[in-house]
């Protein structure tokens, strides 16, 4: 059987916080692709249009394209909910910090700005009794990011984030096995509001499976859940975890079975290609870890038969 290529990435700011620092990096590396989630230390969605604009410029005359917009959209507090005090969370956003009052239209527009096929998105800080459901119900967002990624051909990606409601790879499958079933049963008008030249709402709307955040919660992701996630998988997260001192390495140099555990979902993948993206996680010493992530990423692929471009 012939595994999907991976298309490599680097999100950008794991090498280092200025544009020019990512720059370098992608050229001494031969990388042509980076994500894009901060420069010099503020997220791109509480920039305004014309800086995003400048990003976008400097990075095409760099000859490097952005794979992916690694928004924070819906990485805050629910309305309503109280979701406890004390945790850290990584990339914290508030969606006041966003220049316009609209912050679903501004999100998309970074995307297209940036030429990004793809979005991410989470699924609020975790609270008590969440629902899949509260992600499209609790506010109108979800459904016109919905509308928007139909509209402009760009795939939402919800990460499964330990801080969040959907924090592992079993509450993203039970995500994902919940909004079929409601896709399944929506009504005719139900199912016009989502959908976009004959394309079914699950189309811009899927899951950015992360392994090694499953694993540092100490679960150990089941093969029933990994054969639900992996027909709708076109993106992927990438780092490693050291377990036993509670942090993460390189990929590669720590505690996830990634060579197993890559095989075992792009098995199950339908597309012949899927984002993988780098997300070092060490800032500590953010480019060198980056350099080894890459090497690791390329012995494991080599490892299991796996093309990397």
């Amino acid at each position: 059987m012939t595994l999907p290529r991976l298309q490599l990435s680097v999100i950008g700011d794991e090498i280092g916080p200025s544009l020019d620092e990512m720059i370098s990096f992608a050229h001494e590396h031969g990388l042509k692709c980076l994500d894009m989630r901060t420069v010099g230390g503020r997220n791109l969605l509480s920039m305004k249009t014309e800086e995003v604009i400048h990003i976008s410029r400097t990075l095409e005359k760099a000859g490097i394209t952005v794979p992916a917009f690694v928004s924070p959209a819906f990485k805050w507090k629910a309305p309503g909910k109280w979701t406890g005090a004390g945790r850290k969370v990584d990339f914290a956003f508030d969606p006041k910090e966003c220049p316009v009052e609209d912050w679903v239209a501004h999100a998309m527009q970074i995307a297209v700005i940036l030429g990004a096929p793809h979005m991410r998105i989470f699924s609020y800080l975790r609270y008590g009794g969440f629902r899949p459901a509260d992600l499209g119900k609790l506010t109108d967002h979800l459904t016109k990011l919905l509308g928007l990624a139909g509209h402009y051909d760009i795939t939402l990606q919800l990460e499964n984030e330990p801080v969040c409601n959907v924090g592992n790879i079993a509450e993203l499958a039970a995500f994902f096995v919940a909004d079929e079933k409601a896709s399944k049963e929506a009504t005719p008008d139900e199912e016009e509001e989502f959908e976009q030249d004959n394309q079914p709402k699950l189309r811009y709307l899927r899951p950015l499976v992360d392994i090694a955040n499953a694993w540092s919660t100490g679960e150990r992701p089941s093969d029933g859940d990994i054969a639900v996630l992996a027909p709708f998988t076109t993106a992927i997260h990438l780092k490693d975890r050291d377990l036993s001192a509670n942090r993460t390495v390189p990929l590669g140099d720590g505690d996830v079975p990634w060579p197993a555990e890559l095989k075992r979902l792009l098995s199950g993948v339908e597309t012949k290609e899927v984002l993988a993206s780098i997300e070092t996680h060490c800032p500590q010493d953010g480019r060198n870890a980056t350099a080894r992530s890459l090497a690791g990423l390329r012995r494991i692929a080599a490892e299991i038969g796996v093309e990397v471009v």
